[in-house]
């Protein structure tokens, strides 16, 4: 049995109770009760708590016999649109779906919250219900990423929780990511990289620079991966490098130009092979292989970013997620609750955060900030 990223499901495992929020998303909650339907069929041990308008999503449960016993429905009668600001939500955002999403988690019914729903209201939403790890500056948002890689993905964050990061944040999006790869993608030590304008040592701002030598002289240790030192664009999907660390302006940027490439791509295909009869007639002929490179290449296969740092996992839907896109966000939730990653990330950053409290000068990091 596999989730939405190929990657292996245990048999006989306990049962894992994913939050999902049934009102954000552009395609609405059929979407995401189709999805929840899709990943039920693919593993027996997912319930569900799910949150939203009940007289919308009981009829939509009910054509769903697969869920039948296996979602609570927990009425929410207010939605967070995309147009919500952030600060809005978190001061007036009680009686939405997504919050009452987010508390399933924080009271402990749920494992990992789901949501489709605007970003940063739900990062916002879940910084103030959650709260971050001991140790966390920032949170950041980690997506997968399609790569030449044997698993076929490498990871990348921060892809959009905040658009700063100086270098203590650098560090930490390392050991969160080196985490998140060694527990999403059974990576016993992961290969880290810093996103640069270019490889060279002297290339880059001041904190790249300063994060560069400091995973050097001990981060990367105390993090447990490999550092294998400024990586460009170029490499973002290449076999060089399995995690890819930057601030969440540049990782934002770089993942919309991704998913836009990736569509232009497609769209090319489609109206090459559809310009005249022979075209038609070589697609046909090449049906296999053009199927085989949509999956490798289609976003909604991959879907679900990860707040990373908070005291709950949440894993963020694309806005545009259909069925497909919902479910592949729903078996990755579930492959993070199933490995025990929260606890496992907490360490991971405590440990680094002792590591990372002398500066390479032997300064008390505490003491200078």
């Amino acid at each position: 049995m596999t989730n939405g990223t190929n990657l292996p499901l245990e048999q006989g495992a306990s049962r894992i109770v994913i939050s999902v929020d049934a009102m954000g998303g552009d395609h609405g909650p059929a979407a995401v009760v189709a999805g929840l339907a899709t990943s039920a069929e693919r593993d027996s041990t997912l319930h569900f708590i799910l949150h939203g308008d009940e007289a919308v999503l009981a009829p939509l449960l009910d054509r769903r016999p697969v869920l039948n016993g296996r979602c609570e429905l927990r009425h929410a009668p207010r939605v967070v649109t995309m147009q919500d600001k952030p600060s809005q939500v978190m001061r007036h955002g009680e009686g939405t779906s997504m919050w009452s999403c987010i508390e399933s988690v924080k009271r402990g019914e749920a494992t990992v919250a789901v949501s489709c729903g605007n970003t940063g209201a739900l990062m916002a939403v879940s910084m103030i219900r959650l709260r971050k790890l001991p140790g966390v500056n920032r949170p950041a948002i980690a997506c997968l990423w399609p790569s030449r890689n044997p698993g076929g993905f490498n990871v990348m964050l921060d892809v959009g929780a905040d658009i700063k990061a100086d270098a203590d944040d650098l560090l930490q999006y390392a050991a969160m990511g080196a985490s998140y790869a060694r527990n999403g993608m059974n990576l016993a030590r992961p290969r880290v990289g810093l996103l640069n304008v270019g490889t060279e040592e002297h290339k880059g701002r001041a904190e790249l620079k300063e994060a560069h030598d400091r995973m050097i002289a001990g981060a990367a240790e105390a993090g447990s991966y490999e550092f294998v030192g400024f990586v460009e664009g170029g490499d973002i999907p290449s076999d060089r490098v399995d995690v890819i660390v930057t601030d969440g302006f540049t990782g934002n940027i770089a993942l919309k130009t991704g998913e836009g490439t990736a569509k232009l791509v497609s769209d090319f295909l489609k109206e090459t092979f559809n310009s005249s009869w022979i075209s038609k007639l070589g697609a046909l002929l090449a049906l296999r292989s053009l199927r085989a490179l949509q999956r490798r290449i289609d976003p909604r296969r991959v879907n679900g970013g990860v707040f990373l740092g908070l005291n709950g996992t949440v894993v963020k839907s694309h806005g545009g997620a259909d069925a497909t896109g919902v479910a592949a966000a729903v078996n990755l939730a579930s492959q993070l609750a199933r490995s025990g990653f929260l606890d496992r990330l907490a360490a991971r950053v405590a440990s680094a955060g002792r590591a990372g409290q002398d500066a390479p000068d032997g300064t008390n990091r505490d003491q200078t900030e």
